[in-house]
């Protein structure tokens, strides 16, 4: 009688929602075709059903966590207040929930499901189980091999076997364990349980997300971040927010700045006069040393410098005091969501020893300076193998440093094989390494050469010429 009475309550206040045109309003209009919230290609789809607004509204807050896809699960035929009777018997919603061999037809699917990774499955219960359209959609889609992370949301309903229920609708994804949220679930709960799965710790270390094809690379956060994107050191005021535009407009997505480069204003606005949608770039800024002590500050003066309304990638400039203190800062960002990743820079063995037992969230990202007479080939492996993304600053030499390199008679030669030119073949060599570059410039014709690097390949007999140019030679003093 107790558990009845319970999926009555749920029912009556679902029907209540329904009918009531102030909650019907508060609901986002979603399409029923995917829409990709990063032009870098993200790998995280949440896909939900909704009825009264409340799945659509915790999907709604997984997907701004994780940058995801968001796909609407839209039944062929929609569902009416009296299909959702649960006292009548014989309303549309009791025969399908009553009937094993249901499968309501859905209106539309997922186009590209391949190139999706993690899949959240969202959907209100009913009679302590899942609305057979999710059936349909899990037998609709190939999910093989993908993780799968069910949610539910319910007034009073629990998870119950809901979520085990359906892994036998696609018994070869990796399936997760499923939670329950309650109509009101509040954002700091999403994302607490977000941070609780975990979801990359079992992808494959090393390098094995780096996707030359796509031109990004999967952080271990679930973001991808473009492998090819625009420094901004020493480029300041107009100079710097036109660079940025030019970067953006020529196909580039990555912007890198920081608090000491005096230009995070300038870089906030590049982006929001160049018209691309803030949801297609990637920006990364640094908290530096002096900042450590009062890092929640910090970040919230970069957020205001910026104006983007949340920072794709933060990272400690080098190691300093408080850094670790500062870094935990960044983690309360993280599930305040205010920034989606953490990363370090100038980080290398010795440092990141110390450094990463005294921390709960993985760097993403270690930034380090490397280009051909300094190659880091100790250190860059190193932070591979531990599922963190290498990225080269200082890839053409650095600035008083350059000339030598880039007459360079070895890569010169390279460059000519090609029909490239020689900063290229440097940056096309970064690549190969599964080393992202952020080379600087303020020339439009110097930007669009640093993107122009996807057409063609560095030979081994190339690669191994250009590792023998390393001098263990660095150009700073960090």
């Amino acid at each position: 009688m107790t558990r009845n009475f319970l999926f009555m309550v749920s029912f009556i206040l679902l029907l209540a929602a329904l009918a009531s045109p102030a909650v019907a309003n508060q609901e986002p209009s979603m399409s029923n075709q995917p829409k990709t919230t990063s032009a870098s290609g993200n790998r995280v789809l949440v896909a939900y059903f909704s009825c009264s607004g409340n799945t659509e509204r915790v999907a709604g807050l997984i997907a701004e966590q994780t940058g995801a896809t968001l796909y609407k699960i839209t039944p062929e035929t929609p569902y009416t207040s009296a299909d959702l009777d649960y006292r009548n018997s014989s309303s549309r919603s009791s025969r399908e929930q009553n009937d094993a061999s249901a499968r309501p037809a859905l209106s539309g699917s997922v186009q590209g499901m391949q190139n999706y990774d993690v899949i959240f499955i969202g959907y209100p219960t009913w009679w302590g189980q899942a609305p057979k359209v999710i059936l349909t959609f899990l037998e609709s889609h190939d999910l093989g091999g993908k993780t799968v992370v069910p949610f539910t949301t319910s007034h009073s309903s629990p998870l119950g076997s809901s979520d085990t229920n359906l892994h036998r609708f696609a018994p070869s994804a990796n399936w997760k364990p499923g939670i329950r949220f309650s109509g009101q679930a509040s954002r700091e709960a999403v994302n607490e349980w977000l941070q609780g799965l975990r979801l990359t710790a079992n992808r494959a270390r090393g390098t094995s997300n780096f996707d030359l094809n796509n031109r990004t690379v999967l952080l271990n956060s679930g973001h991808a971040m473009p492998i090819v994107g625009l420094g901004t050191y020493s480029l300041q005021g107009g100079v710097c927010a036109r660079s940025v535009s030019e970067h953006l407009k020529a196909g580039g997505r990555l912007i890198d700045t920081a608090f000491i480069y005096h230009n995070e204003a300038s870089v906030g606005q590049g982006v929001r006069e160049s018209g691309v949608p803030r949801e297609e770039v990637f920006v990364t800024t640094k908290l530096y040393p002096s900042q450590y002590a009062n890092a929640d500050a910090a970040i919230d003066e970069a957020l205001q410098k910026l104006d983007l309304g949340y920072i794709d990638l933060l990272l400690l400039h080098h190691p300093g005091e408080h850094d670790v203190a500062a870094y935990k800062a960044m983690e309360r960002a993280v599930r305040d969501g205010k920034v989606r990743s953490i990363g370090l820079s100038c980080y290398y063995v010795a440092e990141l020893d110390k450094f990463l037992p005294q921390v709960s969230i993985t760097p993403a990202l270690v930034q380090n300076e490397i280009h051909p007479y300094y190659q880091d080939n100790d250190v860059t492996p190193y932070i591979q193998s531990k599922g963190i993304v290498v990225q080269g600053w200082y890839p053409l030499g650095g600035r008083g440093y350059n000339k030598e390199l880039l007459n360079d008679p070895t890569l010169a030669g390279i460059a000519r094989v090609h029909g490239k030119s020689l900063v290229q073949v440097i940056l096309r060599w970064n690549l190969q390494k599964s080393v992202a570059v952020i080379p600087g410039s303020s020339n439009p014709t110097h930007i669009r050469e640093n993107l122009g690097i996807f057409d063609f390949t560095l030979s081994e007999k190339d690669m191994a010429a250009i590792n023998a140019l390393d001098r263990n030679e660095k150009h700073d003093w960090y």
